[in-house]
């Protein structure tokens, strides 16, 4: 190993390797000279894949320059080529080279579950599946798709979405009831039974079975007409106008196709996207589009091979796959999947029918998500050329830091920075910083010094930690001149480009002063395209460091109502919350239901309820 890499060293250690590989499968990692890992790869013959690298004339650039940087290597053999596929794919969502294509997504997607093992079951969503707690349905797209299911399933089949305590401790009905979203089932207005004939319904409807819920409604309507229960006719009569409106609201569905995931890829100038559509129980549960990683010398067969493994690294695959193109590595990529789930996974491109007809419409999506995003890149690259003239820097800014405070009168003091580059926001590099010195509470400038104290003595190693290009400050003059003063304390050896936006006068947008070390203050025209982005940037700033700022005091303020009550200490406080859930509940809650919290006494119960409950 050698100080100084180059491309002859680096293509020696490689040839070193080869002649200790089997020709047996296996994964391969390459190291630079600081252990991070450059690449890793699967091969069917690790031999002949790993000898492949010291050829320099057929490696594209790209490779050439992860040749040079290239020290050490190393080597896990597999038994056979789906484990090494799964392999590679594991380490990839956790290692995140640089030289692989990369699915930068991390959220798991959200679900609706049915409770299991209760009289009356709730129902509630959740992000990731664990159907041991509960009956699991989704994926669903987004958040939004979750919600507008979640609505239409409280109005047809009124089930309860509040938690085990709050129902324990009801008395009476709760708004839900009377707005015709629940049953009351906590206060006895229905049955056992009749509640799981709702729950029944319910799952089916999620199973795709809402023709012959529809049917079922009808029957019953007609009989309790017949019957003279003409209330209870008027109830089924809402219920089937309600289903109806949503089945007008699912013409998007593909005809011949239970559950499966339908995946288009699509690319233009080099900008690759992958559109997903999610289909469960032969209802379109929405879809994703999703712009992988890559350079430009990997192959379109490259890229959606590598998509669709990383995808459901951490994901259960559906039984069916469609795809749009036709892949070598299909069958593999089919057979890993199978060993990752426990059953037998298909993938297909649909040739004829409905489902060709459907995988075109997946495709058009495709087409239209790259070209919107190939106008807001150019969009953002222009803006971003804008920002370095005005700053002037001889290239675009690759990384935008733009940095807030927020507090009440010193109290819940945090500070916070987001971050955008060429792609627009860069949401998991955001970072928030709870302000630990208390003498600079309610100190603006202050607290600006301990942020950059904290963010810029951090190693710039982690890609979500490297060390920006442009810093922008939300503040005047005061603060510019604290930031400077940190920066200069530090000794940094490359000082990033630094601006302060103040606010205008009356604090009105399109007014702002901007601040810039060694320049006279400026302020921009009001229609200025750079204003709008600049505003921008301050403004996401804004939100985010205030979105921590009122979980934080959430959070104190929820405690602090704990803490007044003689006797409870940190575990006794715990214990109360995760038994209620919210002190909302613990408030509704009775004596006995106290007793029976952990560590709760019968004499510690009833100073509980007495705090809260005064009066009695």
């Amino acid at each position: 190993m050698t100080d100084q890499p180059n491309l002859y060293t680096g293509v020696q250690i490689i040839l070193d390797t080869v002649k200790t590989l089997p020709l047996r499968p296996g994964v391969y990692r390459m190291l630079d000279a600081a252990g991070q890992v450059l690449y890793v790869g699967k091969a069917k013959s690790l031999k002949n894949r790993v000898r492949s690298y010291t050829v320099l004339d057929q490696l594209p650039s790209r490779l050439q320059r992860m040749v040079f940087a290239t020290t050490s290597m190393e080597i896990i053999s597999t038994k056979t080529e789906v484990e090494a596929l799964i392999l590679e794919s594991q380490l990839i969502k956790k290692l995140q080279p640089k030289y692989n294509i990369l699915l930068k997504d991390d959220k798991s997607f959200p679900y609706i579950y049915i409770q299991k093992g209760h009289d009356f079951p709730q129902i509630y969503k959740k992000r990731g599946v664990n159907e041991h707690e509960a009956q699991c349905f989704g994926p669903f797209a987004t958040i939004d798709a979750v919600e507008t299911t979640m609505i239409a399933l409280q109005k047809i089949f009124k089930l309860r979405n509040c938690n085990d305590a709050y129902f324990d401790a009801r008395q009476r009905p709760c708004l839900q009831y009377h707005i015709k979203r629940c049953t009351a089932p906590c206060v006895g207005k229905v049955s056992v039974e009749s509640y799981h004939q709702q729950v029944v319904q319910a799952a089916d409807f999620l199973k795709g079975k809402s023709q012959e819920i529809q049917k079922m409604l009808e029957q019953k309507m007609v009989s309790a007409a017949t019957n003279e229960e003409y209330e209870l006719a008027a109830a089924y009569r809402d219920q089937i106008k309600d289903l109806h409106k949503i089945q007008q609201h699912s013409s998007i569905n593909p005809v011949g196709v239970r559950d499966a995931d339908m995946m288009a890829l699509y690319e233009e100038k080099g900008c690759v996207g992958i559109q997903v559509f999610f289909v469960r129980g032969g209802q379109n549960y929405g879809n994703l589009s999703y712009f992988p990683k890559h350079s430009a010398d990997n192959s379109i067969e490259e890229i959606f091979q590598q998509f669709i493994v990383q995808f459901y690294a951490s994901r259960i695959a559906p039984k069916e796959i469609y795809i749009s193109h036709v892949l070598s590595e299909q069958n593999l990529i089919a057979d890993a999947l199978t060993e990752m789930n426990g059953q037998p996974i298909h993938i297909y491109v649909p040739l004829r029918a409905e489902k060709k007809r459907f995988m075109d419409m997946v495709s058009s999506n495709a087409k239209a998500a790259v070209n919107r995003k190939l106008l807001e890149t150019a969009n953002q690259k222009d803006l971003l050329q804008k920002l370095a003239s005005f700053l002037d820097m001889e290239e675009i800014p690759g990384r935008i830091e733009v940095y807030d405070n927020s507090h009440i009168q010193g109290a819940h003091s945090v500070g916070a920075f987001i971050v955008a580059g060429e792609d627009g926001f860069i949401k998991n590099a955001y970072r928030k910083f709870i302000i630990k010195d208390a003498t600079v509470f309610g100190d603006d400038f202050g607290m600006m010094k301990e942020v950059f104290r904290r963010r810029f003595t951090k190693p710039d190693t982690d890609e979500n930690w490297s060390f920006p290009d442009v810093v922008i400050i939300d503040g005047g003059l005061g603060q510019l001149n604290a930031v400077i003063e940190v920066l200069q304390e530090l000794q940094l050896p490359n000082v990033p480009k630094l601006m302060a936006v103040a606010k205008g006068v009356d604090r009105n947008a399109g007014r702002e002063k901007i601040l810039v070390p060694e320049k006279p203050m400026v302020q921009l025209d009001f229609n200025d395209p750079l204003l709008f982005f600049i505003q921008r940037l301050r403004d996401e700033s804004h939100r985010f460091v205030i979105e921590t700022h009122r979980k934080k005091r959430k959070v104190q303020m929820t405690l602090s109502q704990l803490d007044e009550i003689p006797g409870i200490g940190p575990k006794r406080k715990k214990a109360l919350l995760h038994h209620f859930g919210s002190v909302k509940s613990i408030k509704e809650a009775s004596i006995e239901q106290f007793e029976h919290v952990s560590g709760i006494s019968p004499t510690m119960a009833k100073e509980i309820y007495l705090f809260f409950n005064p009066e009695s």
